[in-house]
């Protein structure tokens, strides 16, 4: 999704003061508090249940062939620090397994962590329907934190192949209101996990989804916590960083029709795509493409488009 630019001063450390240990605030989640798959005779396929990894293997189709080690290990590190925030996929195989839907490079990194049970939601394949119904149902109860909410609309979209506008009629939201609130899984695992548990508020983090540095992001939610800031006093620290700039709102909400693109777009490059908007309409859109291939795939559609 788009993000704001925002250029901050060299104040930072002056500012923020020295790292504070506030370690024991940060207790991994786990998902103890989940049942381990199979101690029921029938459980909820919406909610999230733990696997031990023995009984869960790779998707044979799996596209990606290979996995960045370096970038496998430092997401193992996270997960030792802060646990598996998004829980993966996966689908009842044969022998009593577990097949990876989505989330294999989690799980891969969940071993390296040293993990022995992995949260999970279980899909029924063969029910498209009962599935998504479940998953509304699970986003109507009252007692999800905001990042569950957020997994729970990523899961629509992924496992139901809905669109964020279908998404949105599913739910009764506004679009606008969807497309914020999937943004939050744009934040660090830091940030991700401190607003699950309470540490901080979905206000400030749509404040800190307005600065570009995901480090600085992590260092202003240390200094939310150890200052027990209020959003309004976020939005002043922001604002001395910034060099004068207009730093501290929410993240601009873009018109629809920019959201359109942004998804649009997205079914072929990801994540690896980027919006700038000023206020008077001017941006650019700017987009990273990993092979030739990829690229023209993507041209292959525009060119179905205009025939």
């Amino acid at each position: 999704m788009a993000k704001v630019q925002h250029g901050l001063g060299k104040g930072l450390s002056a500012l923020l003061g020295n790292e504070s240990d506030i370690r024991e605030l940060r207790k991994p989640v786990g998902y103890i508090n989940k049942e381990v798959v199979g101690t029921k005779e029938q459980q909820d396929t919406s909610d999230i249940l733990r696997i031990p990894v023995g009984l869960i293997e790779p998707n044979p189709f799996q596209p990606r062939m290979s996995f960045d080690q370096e970038s496998l290990q430092e997401l193992a590190d996270s997960i030792r620090t802060f646990g598996l925030i998004q829980p993966i996929t996966v689908r009842k195989g044969g022998s009593g397994k577990y097949q990876i839907i989505s989330g294999e490079r989690r799980y891969r990194a969940s071993i390296l962590a040293g993990m022995d049970m992995v949260p999970a939601y279980i899909r029924d394949a063969t029910d498209q329907g009962m599935l998504e119904m479940a998953i509304v149902e699970n986003i109507q109860r009252e007692n999800l934190d905001p990042i569950e909410v957020a997994m729970s609309y990523q899961r629509l979209i992924e496992e139901c192949r809905l669109t964020q506008e279908q998404m949105a009629d599913r739910v009764g939201k506004k679009r606008a209101s969807v497309a914020n609130q999937l943004r939050l899984l744009k934040l660090p695992a830091k940030v991700q996990h401190d607003l699950k548990v309470g540490l901080v508020s979905v206000g400030h983090a749509k404040v800190l989804l307005g600065v570009e540095d995901p480090k600085v992001q992590e260092q202003l939610c240390d200094l939310i916590i150890r200052n027990g800031l209020s959003v309004r006093q976020l939005e002043e620290k922001i604002k001395a960083l910034s060099r004068g700039e207009k730093a501290g709102k929410e993240p601009q909400e873009l018109p629809d029709l920019y959201y359109r693109l942004l998804e649009n777009v997205g079914r072929y490059f990801g994540d690896n795509i980027s919006l700038k908007r000023s206020d008077n309409g001017k941006g650019s859109l700017t987009i990273r493409f990993d092979s030739d291939a990829q690229m023209e795939k993507f041209l292959q559609a525009l060119d179905e488009i205009r025939s």
